[in-house]
């Protein structure tokens, strides 16, 4: 099985990608299963549209910061892309400069734009001058550190970094603004005969029309179904200026003709409804 990735190789969604790779090939691991990094998320939704891989690894969702706004919209607009299961990462920021040098003789700091939000306070605190770096990746944004002979060039990663360049340290602790930082991955396949025969959570889309209490009916008719929704989205939709897409997660399994029924009803009440995924939440 092959599971491509945002890389480079060592970033949270390298991370996520070979904790899914393990959970599916547990029974039947051979010589091709592997993780495939990719340069940026459209090109790793691309990668399993096209069939060059079996299945990506995505975040969806961060404790702190919400949805990941770029994949929410990456998922609904592959058309034959499901989210099939899910896994939570814990995200632990650290700082890794070249040894020696001290924060305040550090002018540049690279890494992931959530991870220099999600250590802002840090950042602003101990180096307010630096120039803030926006990288691809975690990965990324180390690799353009390193590269910088003058050691005045830092970067934020994971923990579970290794393997770093000659010269170089890690901070022994965490430099993030909030410790308890989650982010939640999906593992995205292609088809709707890739769906879990069962689970506990369903994932769609819907617009509504665009008139007075018309998102109060779509609820509405969640709740006759006696269906909690663990958690709701807007997003523009982006070729009609005003109608808004609702993302919208239940408490749910997706094989209950409860469910059937009430998918049914939603499609009836609003212009546009799009199953996007079903797995499990543990």
């Amino acid at each position: 099985m092959k599971i491509a990735f945002l890389g480079p190789e060592g970033s949270y969604s390298h991370l996520a990608a070979q904790s899914f790779l393990q959970a599916e090939t547990k029974d039947e691991k051979n010589w091709a299963d592997e993780c495939i990094p990719f340069r940026n998320f459209p090109e790793v939704f691309s990668a399993v549209e096209s069939g060059r891989v079996d299945a990506a690894a995505v975040p969806i969702e961060n404790s702190l910061q919400g949805g990941i706004l770029q994949n929410l919209d990456l998922l609904q607009s592959f058309e034959d892309l499901y989210a099939v299961k899910e896994t939570v990462v814990r995200i632990d920021h650290r700082l890794v400069t070249k040894e020696g040098v001290t924060l305040s003789q550090i002018g540049r700091v690279y890494s992931h734009r959530q991870a220099l939000d999600q250590c802002a306070a840090f950042l602003a605190k101990e180096m307010p001058f630096a120039s803030l770096r926006e990288a691809e990746s975690t990965a990324f944004g180390l690799s353009r550190a390193v590269e910088d002979e003058t050691g005045k060039s830092a970067a934020i990663v994971g923990a579970h970094c290794t393997g770093l360049r000659r010269g170089f340290v890690m901070s022994e602790e965490s430099i993030a603004d909030e410790k308890n930082n989650f982010t939640h991955f999906l593992l995205v396949k292609k088809g709707e005969k890739s769906l879990p025969s069962s689970g506990n959570r369903v994932f769609i889309s819907a617009v509504c029309p665009h008139r007075p209490g018309s998102l109060l009916e779509l609820l509405q008719i969640i709740a006759k179904f006696g269906i909690n929704m663990t958690k709701i989205e807007s997003r523009p939709v982006k070729d009609r200026p005003g109608d808004y897409r609702f993302f919208i997660e239940a408490d749910c399994d997706l094989s209950s003709p409860r469910v059937t029924e009430m998918l049914k009803a939603v499609k009836e009440g609003t212009l546009e409804c799009k199953l996007l995924g079903s797995y499990t939440h543990e």
